[in-house]
């Protein structure tokens, strides 16, 4: 989850924040908020609304302090990621968890809450993992690019801001930081990121934004027939239930037509 050697405290120390190599906007660290004998950092996070062209300008610099970067929307109606409870203490690996696994389970586990006339898209067995799909397109390019689109003007997030995370991968961007957004669904943010490491090897995915209670990915490689799309459909089904409560579509198959099949970008809400 958090890399052996987190680079964040340097960033406090140095007012440049140049000593990594990097040239950022003002910033500050933001601490877990259980904090113990001593403040444990999560993230590097800018004082300034994100600009297009901010997340990419330094990719090289940001691998080389093994800093994962991440869009936090700050202007939701719970404000800063200060309020969002984020505690990394006592989380799963993703490293020791297998994604089958954990959504088959959660699967099973919302078909038996709805039990008594189970309802879509929860009224059939686990279908297993959807397959691989292969693209030409570049993960970290995709991701930059949907960065700059969020980071604009015309942006649907409030108040985007550049942070910058200690983490192995993208993927573990939930459980480094203990992000609570799927609280009331799953208090575990390590299998959370299981799932996205699982998802990035399949289908190119990057975690781009996160809100209180939203995580935006990029889709390198997204579905381009309707049976992979219903697969994954069922994979996103398993991870963020609310996706099908909310949507207009009531099955798997209508849900993966509009909200999958070829979509490069995903929003995981949970009320």
């Amino acid at each position: 989850m958090v890399t052996e050697t987190n680079n964040l405290p340097g960033l406090a120390a140095d007012p440049s924040r140049r000593a990594l190599g990097l040239d950022l906007p003002s910033g500050r660290l933001l601490n877990e908020t259980y904090q113990g004998p001593w403040p444990y950092p999560l993230m590097w996070l800018a004082d300034a609304r994100a600009v297009p062209g901010q997340w990419s300008a330094q990719e090289a610099a940001r691998r080389a302090a093994d800093l994962v970067p991440v869009l936090v929307d700050v202007g939701g109606p719970s404000g800063d990621p200060e309020g969002w409870d984020l505690m990394c203490g006592n989380l799963s690996d993703p490293e020791d968890l297998g994604a089958e696994e954990m959504l088959s389970y959660h699967w099973a586990e919302l078909r038996e809450k709805r039990a008594g006339g189970v309802v879509a898209p929860f009224d059939a067995p686990w279908p297993g993992l959807a397959g691989a799909v292969s693209s030409d397109v570049d993960p970290d390019v995709q991701a930059a690019q949907m960065a700059d689109a969020l980071s604009g003007d015309d942006s649907w997030l409030k108040d985007p801001r550049l942070a910058l995370v200690s983490a192995e991968c993208n993927a573990d961007i939930p459980a480094a930081i203990g992000w609570s957004g799927a609280l009331h669904h799953e208090d575990d943010s390590g299998v959370l990121s299981a799932v996205l490491r699982s998802w990035d090897e399949r289908f190119g995915t990057r975690v781009v934004a996160l809100t209180a209670n939203r995580l935006v990915l990029s889709v390198a490689a997204p579905p381009t027939t309707l049976d992979q799309a219903v697969a994954v459909a069922a994979e996103h089904a398993a991870f963020c239930p609310d996706d099908l409560d909310r949507s207009p579509h009531a099955t798997l198959e209508e849900y993966a037509a509009h909200a999958v099949l070829g979509r490069r970008t995903w929003v995981h809400h949970w009320d």
